[in-house]
Formats: structure tokens, C-alpha cells, sequence
């Protein structure tokens, strides 16, 4: 059986704000050592999937890097499949940024037909979950599909935000409406896929000569085949499952990884997720450091008297003497100075929060108002940052000079992205 996974990992990740200003949405970092493309390409070689592509298109440098030859997860292979980072190129026919996640696949069929596949998994590079394709796989096969389509309940008042199935009592879908304003039901695609590759081969060439198509496989591919009458099954998936695409969600998929038991074991050995892991030394805790129900990953110094409760820190953090960090996600090599209190906060990379100022808070209600700080910017020290604003990257002390009469920047301010792209 010859498998080969298509992993769509070109996504801009607008609704992430400043996390994706200088990073592809599947290169973001998540529960302190991983990136989320982690998830994806970790479940493809704990299913014995070896020949994998991956198709990059935003800001792809910070993913090529990550990601490399593949060693981490035993994917730097020459013969037999190995991992491919593809991105959008002129050739001797047009070619383009990809139109949708169909256009994509369509572009680099070449390299899709390489082995001569029997089923083609497409993936996304930027889910939070954990599943055996080759339970998947089994199932496509045994039920003769052309096409099959993993699905997940989803709570109704979110079901807008998905494409929605209706099926059989054998998961034969019956139709799917690809993003519906008021959605007939709530069974979802996860928009994983598996396709015979003849069936793949022929809906790519019939998609790309429709010029009204959308090119996309929820809203042309899928529901074309199902007009023609194609063998279309749901493959109901139960275990924990989360699109990491808005501030929020990002959030509180690390949230989940905190409670007791965590909706997502890391620490399951026969399921692996594999990283390219930086050499850091041990973590170290001072005098009288709190330390409660958070995640704490290598070279990370809490100092005396300093507070870490339902946190994320990712390898490198510096918490200074007295300050405070709760409920928030830090990456690498941040540094919050004595005194400062963090809560309900993302920081990226190399965000220096000074001594005495406080970011976002916890005492909101009905909302996360999450606040979040774009990568190597630093909070002058003794300001307050409000609850949900966004500030973008780079930002030095000068650009605080705005508020600098109070140094209070309002709930709510997003800041330093005219400025910068």
C-alpha cells in the first residue's frame, strides 16, 4: 500500500496577529518546545507514513529552517520517500501564488504522481491533534471510497465556521455546504482527506479548467465529486481536535494541555511528537519561586520570590525576581524584568517586559481578552498594556511615546502595525 501525505502549510494566519507577522501560521510555536506543523508530520510517521510533501507559500523561511532535511521525524530519506518543502515557482507554464488549497496540490501534481501512489492523504499544517492515519486509510479501503473525509462533532454556534456533512447510517455523506450561514447540522470536516489517487488526478484537472472554480476542496472539489455521484465517506474522529487559527483559540488550546488530565497527553510514549529540539540547559528555580500547573521547558530561570501559575514557558525564558506570569503562553529567550506582572498574555520571541510594568489581565469576564506582544518589541518600564491589545513586532521604547504621560496603553490597543509589514 502506497501512501503519500500532501501537507498544506502555506497558510498567513492573519487572525493570529502579531504571531504571524514574520512566521508562516504552521511554524507558530506551541506548548513551549513544538511548532504546530509538529502535530501533523509527528502523526504521519507514527502511522508509518514516510513520503510526505509539504506545500509552503507565506513566509516560509522560518518553517524551511524548522523543518530542514526531516531528521527529527525520521524523514531525511532518499529512496524511500522521505519530506519535500515545495513552494510556488514560474515554470514553463504559468504558475502563481496558490489560489486555494486545491490550486495547490494541482500545481505540484508532478510530484504528487512521484511513486505512482495509491492514496493521497491531504493534511493540514497547522491542526493541534493527534490520529492514526492508518486506521483512516483502512477505512477509505474498506468501504471502496473515492474520497474520504475525516469529521468531528462541533458545538452548533461554531458550526458556521466548517464545512458541514450530512450522512447515512454508514457514513456515506449524503451533501456538504462548505461554511453555511445557518448550518443544517454539526458533524464537520476536518479538512483531512484521503483520495485514490486516480480520483484525485482527475477532480485536480476538471477544478482547474472550471475559471469559476474556487479552487478549494471544501468549497469545489468535494462537493463536485459528490454532484457526480463519486463514493464519498465521513471518517467520525473522537479524539481532541483544534484549529489554532484565531488569538483565542491559540490560547486556549494551551489552557487545555494544563488541566488534570490534559485533553492532549504529551507524555504518551507510544505516540510521539517529534521536534527539532535546541540544546539549553536544566531549568532553574530560586529562592522561594512559585511554581503551579504550568509547562516549563529548558534553559527557563524563574527568580526568587517570582510567581509561574497556569503558564506555558518556552525554552530560555527569563522571569525576574517578584514578577508575576499567569495564564499566559512566553516563547524563547523573552525576558520579564523584576516586579512586572503578565497575565492572560502571548509573547513572542525575544520580548523584553520591563520592570514593574504589567500586560493584560485575568479579571475580565465573559471573554479571554487575550492580549498578545509581537516578537523582539519591549514594554517600556512601569506601563501597563490593557487586556486584548495586540502589539506588533520590533516595537522599542519610542514607540510608546504616545502614552507616555500616563503610560497606560487602553484595553483593547493595537499598535505597531501600520508601521511595519
Amino acid at each position: 500500500m502506497r501512501v503519500k501525505a500532501i501537507v498544506l502549510a502555506g497558510g498567513q494566519g492573519t487572525r493570529l496577529g502579531a504571531l504571524t507577522i514574520k512566521r508562516a501560521k504552521p511554524a507558530v510555536p506551541f506548548a513551549g518546545k513544538y511548532r504546530i506543523i509538529d502535530f501533523t508530520l509527528s502523526n504521519c510517521v507514527n502511522s508509518n507514513i514516510f513520503d510526505v510533501l509539504i506545500l509552503t507559500q507565506y513566509r516560509p523561511h522560518s518553517l524551511n529552517d524548522h523543518i530542514g532535511k526531516g531528521r527529527p521525524w525520521d524523514l531525511d530519506r532518499t529512496f524511500t520517500g522521505g519530506v519535500q518543502l515545495l513552494q510556488p515557482y514560474k515554470g514553463i507554464r504559468d504558475t502563481d501564488w496558490y489560489a486555494g488549497t486545491a490550486d495547490a496540490v494541482a500545481q505540484n501534481l508532478n510530484f504528487v504522481r512521484h511513486g505512482h501512489p495509491e492514496y493521497v492523504l491531504i493534511l493540514s499544517g497547522d491542526h493541534i491533534y493527534e490520529m492514526d492515519y492508518d486506521m483512516l486509510i483502512q477505512f477509505h479501503r474498506e468501504n471502496e471510497a473515492d474520497v474520504t473525509v475525516c469529521t468531528i462533532r462541533v458545538p452548533l454556534d461554531e458550526a458556521s465556521r466548517f464545512g458541514i456533512l450530512d450522512v447515512d447510517d454508514d457514513y456515506r455523506v449524503k451533501a456538504f455546504v462548505e461554511k453555511p450561514k445557518n448550518p443544517p447540522g454539526n458533524l464537520a470536516s476536518m479538512g483531512v482527506y484521503v483520495f485514490d489517487y486516480e480520483v484525485l488526478e482527475r477532480s485536480m484537472r476538471e477544478d482547474q479548467a472550471d475559471p469559476n472554480s474556487p479552487k478549494d476542496f471544501g468549497k469545489s472539489v468535494v462537493p463536485h465529486l459528490l454532484e457526480q455521484g463519486a463514493s464519498i465517506f465521513a471518517y467520525p474522529y473522537g479524539g481532541y481536535w483544534i484549529d489554532v487559527g484565531t488569538v483565542d483559540a491559540y490560547w486556549e488550546a494551551h489552557m487545555d494541555l494544563l488541566e488534570t488530565p490534559p485533553s492532549l497527553n504529551l507524555n504518551d510514549r507510544t505516540w510521539v511528537i517529534h521536534t527539532r529540539s535546541e540544546e539549553r540547559p536544566p531549568v532553574r528555580l530560586e529562592q522561594g519561586a512559585n511554581l503551579r500547573n504550568s509547562l516549563i521547558s529548558d534553559g527557563v530561570v524563574i527568580g526568587e520570590g517570582a510567581i509561574v501559575e497556569r503558564s506555558v514557558l518556552s525554552p530560555g525564558v527569563y522571569i525576574g525576581p517578584g514578577a508575576v506570569v499567569r495564564e499566559s503562553v512566553i516563547f524563547n529567550d523573552s525576558y520579564i524584568e523584576a516586579g512586572a506582572v503578565v497575565e492572560r498574555c502571548i509573547m513572542d520571541k525575544i520580548v523584553v517586559v520591563g520592570s514593574n510594568a504589567r500586560v493584560g489581565s485575568i479579571s475580565s469576564v465573559g471573554d479571554f481578552n487575550i492580549a498578545s506582544i509581537g516578537k523582539n518589541s519591549h514594554i517600556p518600564a512601569g506601563f501597563t498594556v490593557g487586556a486584548g491589545s495586540m502589539l506588533g513586532t520590533d516595537l522599542t521604547v519610542d514607540d510608546f511615546a504616545a502614552f507616555a504621560e500616563t503610560k497606560i496603553v487602553p484595553n483593547g490597543t493595537h499598535l505597531g502595525f501600520a508601521m511595519r509589514k
